[in-house]
């Protein structure tokens, strides 16, 4: 039986659905493609007419579920609060149900369900990078730009060589008697960028905790919702649940917004006994805040010399209501001046898997967000979740801009030496 609630269970708020429109000046993907069945009450209506046996899962109906993003812009602003996001996930499993895995799905559920491919691949593309990828610019060698049809010109960052689970054990002792936090690092830290993670762990041990890692952790799950893939996502979710329950943990912080999406809110959502689990589940910023590490850093003299930066919200964070946390944050660091951006709280057009199906849209939503950056002056584009980050950096290299994305972990690391010193 299902864990994932089906489209059935999201009948009634289907039908609060009163078509008012207010979604529209909200969805990225209508502002980008300007068609009914992109923005959310078109799609709640074609949810209905499924329900109701009056549309068949046919092309069109596929291609209009597969521009989503999931962002939940749409629900912010819905006067019912209808769960746009959550609906189109109930219909790409059973689109995925009936219909069979898309191309792109399958090669997610075959990587995110063997991580030792993962981390074969990873290596892989480390090494045959040089070959592979030109670096942009020429001279930089800080991003890589992707050589094939369906992503032309994507830039990404350059593959490392040395995971994050080789860099660290399994379980990190911190000060005697102070609590164990475990460390949920999500497959873009744990491949894409360590340096994050890195941080992550020199944070927390400053703070005296001991760190809890399982290198068996697998994947939050939000790249399978994104595709469909239902039953890779409760191996994921059962997976993960196992392995942090073989040591106690206060809590599992993570310094990815996508992940505390999947492994907190989700994992809620779903028929299964997660909710210990999902309760646990605290965004690094939020953590900070509450074991009083802003207060300390906002006590600090302000440096001399410092680092002018604006704010990006992922949308899992901004869904959640979490957007005064990072910003408290980074007001509080004394190396950096924080400046608003306008658009801050716009997606960057990532969206999971949904960059991947169509790079062009996600392209022309990312670069919405440029006007606000430029206006800012800012050097640093700061945010909570490396897929944003990737995506940032992309759509700051298209619009040429010297303008480097980065992770709020990046600053607050950089000032744990004052703190250190009394400072």
């Amino acid at each position: 039986m299902s864990k994932h609630k089906t489209l059935k269970d999201f009948e009634q708020q289907i039908r609060e659905c009163v078509k008012c429109g207010a979604c529209q000046a909200n969805c990225p993907t209508y502002g980008s493609k300007r068609k009914e069945g992109a923005v959310a009450r078109g799609k709640i209506t074609l949810a209905a007419s499924v329900l109701d046996g009056e549309t068949k899962l046919e092309k069109e109906l596929l291609q209009d579920m597969s521009m989503c993003m999931m962002c939940g812009s749409c629900v912010t602003v819905c006067p019912n609060k209808v769960p746009t996001d959550q609906i189109v996930g109930a219909m790409r499993r059973q689109i995925t149900d009936e219909k069979g895995m898309s191309l792109i799905g399958k090669g997610v559920e075959t990587v995110l369900g063997h991580p030792k491919l993962m981390k074969t691949l990873i290596k892989g593309g480390a090494l045959a990078s040089p070959l592979l990828f030109k670096k942009v610019p020429e001279s930089s060698g800080l991003r890589l730009r992707f050589p094939t049809p369906i992503m032309n010109k994507r830039t990404i960052p350059p593959m490392a060589k040395k995971t994050l689970f080789d860099r660290f054990p399994e379980f990190i002792e911190g000060k005697p008697g102070m609590p164990t936090v475990g460390f949920f690092t999500g497959c873009s830290i744990t491949y894409m960028y360590p340096e994050i993670g890195e941080k992550m762990v020199r944070v927390l041990k400053h703070m005296g905790f001991s760190i809890y890692m399982p290198h068996s952790q697998g994947c939050c799950g939000i790249p399978g919702l994104s595709s469909g893939a239902g039953k890779l996502v409760e191996k994921l979710a059962e997976n993960n649940v196992k392995v942090f329950g073989e040591r106690k943990v206060d809590h599992i912080v993570t310094a990815c917004a996508s992940c505390n999406g999947g492994i907190g809110e989700y994992y809620e959502t779903m028929k299964a006994d997660y909710d210990a689990f999902a309760h646990k589940v605290v965004d690094i910023q939020v953590f900070l805040q509450q074991q009083g590490l802003v207060e300390k850093l906002a006590a600090l003299p302000k440096w001399d010399k410092r680092t002018r930066v604006t704010y990006h919200d992922p949308c899992h964070l901004r869904l959640q209501g979490i957007t005064k946390e990072p910003r408290a944050v980074l007001k509080a660091l004394p190396n950096i001046d924080f400046v608003e951006m306008e658009g801050a709280g716009k997606c960057c057009g990532l969206g999971g898997t949904f960059s991947v199906y169509h790079y062009d849209t996600s392209k022309d939503i990312g670069a919405k967000k440029i006007p606000g950056l430029k206006e800012s002056g800012a050097s640093h584009l700061a945010t909570a979740c490396p897929g944003c980050i990737m995506q940032l950096q992309d759509n700051i290299n298209h619009a040429g801009l010297s303008v480097e994305a980065c992770h709020i972990l990046d600053f607050v690391n950089e000032a744990l030496d004052d703190l250190k010193e009394g400072r």
